[in-house]
């Protein structure tokens, strides 16, 4: 997933004559504290809320306040989602812009559907279980790790690590398999030493199960 097929068609520029006000009604519109600054389709940077608010004339056009030390965050139309999300957390912004590589304004990505795409890449909807596994980062093997999975008649829809508390050593592993019941994998994953932080299984096959059996015993005792 790239960052031109994430742009968003309602994300709006502004330009240097607009007021203060419009653009924070803009802001407030479409649930930004960002936007970008465009003079035709050359890249100025982005305006924030706050700069708006700091300057304290609303009715003054940006060009009375704004300075070249506009923040310039953006990512090219082939930079992958990865990279996006890495500006907009790294640069605090709300919108990440996108630019081509002649540093033209093509369009905008807001963070609301930045985070809704990166949510779509792990899952979430798919049922199954998930497996969240603690080791020394020199332990991990994800060729072991997928091995064990597959070898209970699994596959992993998702994989992702992450370091507990910006430990240097410590890595935690969290793996989402196509698999409700994750017993088998479980006692695998144990015999193989590893340390297994938690488990979260999707609850709605069992209930389903208790259900019916609760209408099949209602249905006996009413015969």
């Amino acid at each position: 997933m790239i960052a031109e097929t994430l742009i968003s068609d309602s994300i709006p520029a502004v330009s240097l004559g607009d007021s203060g006000s419009k653009v924070l009604t803009l802001m407030e519109v479409f649930r930004v504290s960002h936007l970008p600054v465009v003079a035709d389709t050359d890249y100025l940077g982005v305006i924030s809320d706050k700069e708006i608010f700091d300057a304290n004339d609303f009715d003054a056009p940006l060009e009375a306040f704004v300075t070249d030390q506009l923040l310039k965050p953006h990512v090219h139309p082939y930079q992958h989602i990865f990279e996006v999300a890495a500006i907009a957390s790294g640069c605090g912004v709300s919108i990440v812009p996108v630019l081509s590589d002649e540093h033209l304004y093509l369009g905008s990505i807001s963070r609301y559907d930045l985070c809704n795409q990166l949510t779509t890449l792990f899952s979430p909807n798919e049922p199954g279980g998930i497996i969240e596994l603690q080791m020394c980062e020199k332990d991990y093997t994800l060729a072991q790790i997928t091995q064990i999975i597959e070898g209970n008649d699994a596959r992993i829809l998702s994989l992702y690590t992450w370091k507990p508390g910006g430990s240097t050593t410590e890595l935690n592993v969290t793996i989402k398999v196509n698999q409700v019941d994750l017993s088998g994998i479980i006692q695998t994953l144990t015999r193989y030493n590893y340390d297994i932080k938690a488990t979260f299984m999707d609850q709605t096959p069992l209930k389903n199960l208790i259900d019916d059996r609760f209408d099949q015993f209602m249905r006996y005792m009413n015969a």
